[in-house]
This record gives structure tokens, C-alpha cells and sequence, in this order.
């Protein structure tokens, strides 16, 4: 399997063209129904910071990291999004880098851009984020805290979005390799590759919540009381009494 696979951006002809346009249409929908669930979030606060999140994401999935010999990984983005600016935005981020980098940069296939759109943008942002709201009332805790939720979450997406390329590969693989070797493959890579994941989010999530953390969209979506009690926490210049 080539390592644009095992990075998840995947390359036309992996998957067949009709399994590939049935995901084209799951993408553009999910996107859609994205783009009208988020526009209840943007405020002053929401729409900036979105475009920063974007912007990041679009350059560190640019870089790529080495996990073994021939095989590398860049970041998904789609939990660190989530938990920053939300699911529905968070989504679309995600996905307007991915349509960017296809469409600029040939970073994975124009027949395969549903494909990715959907693992990375809907299934990614999608499990990040419900991982991080199960453990929202950890993280409201202190910095400490978020910061490890943040890997946690980060970490399941880039695993459970490897699963998504298992399933198209199911239904529609074209690449000659058995089932077993791309689901052992995948998993086994993409938990490395989580874990360079994790770091990067939980890094960016702590650095974010220690300037700004009403910025934090996890944090803010808090019930209030806790949500005060964290941000004070999570301040530099306060601590947990």
C-alpha cells in the first residue's frame, strides 16, 4: 500500500469510480448539512477563529512526519477543529483544505476527493469531537486536562478515520491487496501516526487555551458554572485552588 494511503490521502484508482461517487455525493452532503448547522455558530469569536484553524491545518498537513521506513503521516485535523470551532465548522475546515490541496496541490485524487472528504472532514471531525464531549467534563478541569483530552480525542480520529478507508476498501477496492493486510495495515499504522496526531492537537488545544481559552469551542460549550471554574484554571495567570 502506498503511503499516500497510509497518510489518508487517497489516490484515484484505490477505490472504483462508483464506490468513489456514491462517497462524492455522502461528502457534499455532509458538507451541506455542515455548512447550514454552522451558521448558528459564527460569531466574533467563531468566524476568525475558523479561518485560523483552516490556515493551520492546510500548512501542517503540507508537512509530513516519518513513522517507519517509506511510510509517513501529516495531520487530520479533524479533532483539533472540532475542538476549537466546533463540528459543523470544524467540518468544513477540514474539508475546504482537503478541496484545496486536490484541486492545487494534487494531495490525493480528484475521483477520490469525496473519499477523503468524508474519512477526514465528516468521519474524523465527527469522532474527535464526540470523544472530547464524552470527556468534556475532564477537561474543564484544568489545562493538564484538556491537553490530554485533546490527544485522546485526536488520537481516536486519526484511528477510527482509518477504519473509514477499510470500509470504502470493502466495497470498492481496486488496488489487489486482501482485506486482512489493509485493515491490519491501517490500523497498525494509523495508530502511530495517531500519536504524532495527539501531540500536535494537544499542543495547539493547550497553547490556544492558555492565551484565549473562551476561544476553545469544548470549553465554551460547557455548562456555566464549570466553565468558568476551567477558565480560570486554564489561565497562566490563575490556578486550581
Amino acid at each position: 500500500m502506498s503511503s499516500s494511503v497510509v497518510a489518508m490521502h487517497i489516490s484515484d484508482g484505490i477505490i472504483n469510480a462508483p464506490t468513489s461517487a456514491v462517497f462524492g455525493v455522502v461528502a457534499a452532503g455532509g458538507l451541506a448539512f455542515a455548512l447550514a448547522k454552522s451558521r448558528a455558530q459564527l460569531d466574533e469569536r467563531t468566524a476568525p477563529m475558523a479561518g485560523l484553524v483552516a490556515a493551520f491545518v492546510f500548512a501542517l498537513q503540507l508537512i509530513n512526519f516519518p513513522i517507519l521506513p517509506g511510510v509517513s503521516g501529516h495531520l487530520l485535523g479533524g479533532a483539533l477543529a472540532a475542538i476549537l470551532v466546533g463540528p459543523w465548522l470544524g467540518s468544513l475546515c477540514v474539508g475546504i483544505v482537503l478541496i484545496v490541496q486536490a484541486l492545487l496541490f494534487a494531495d490525493g485524487g480528484l475521483t477520490a476527493l469525496g473519499l477523503n472528504i468524508t474519512n477526514m472532514a465528516i468521519i474524523g471531525t465527527a469522532v474527535g469531537f464526540g470523544v472530547a464531549l464524552a470527556l468534556r467534563p475532564l477537561a474543564t478541569r484544568g489545562r493538564q486536562w484538556l491537553i490530554g483530552v485533546a490527544f485522546i480525542s485526536a488520537f481516536m480520529n486519526t484511528v477510527i478515520t482509518s477504519l473509514g478507508f477499510v470500509l470504502q476498501y470493502t466495497i470498492g477496492g481496486a488496488a489487489g491487496a486482501s482485506l486482512g493486510a489493509v485493515l491490519i495495515s491501517m490500523i497498525g499504522l494509523h495508530a502511530l501516526i495517531g500519536i504524532g496526531e495527539g501531540i500536535i492537537t494537544a499542543l495547539t488545544v493547550g497553547a490556544v487555551a492558555s492565551s484565549r481559552s473562551d476561544l476553545v469551542y469544548l470549553l465554551r460549550g460547557a455548562p456555566q458554572h464549570t466553565r468558568t471554574a476551567a477558565a480560570a484554571q486554564i489561565t497562566p495567570q490563575g490556578s486550581a485552588s
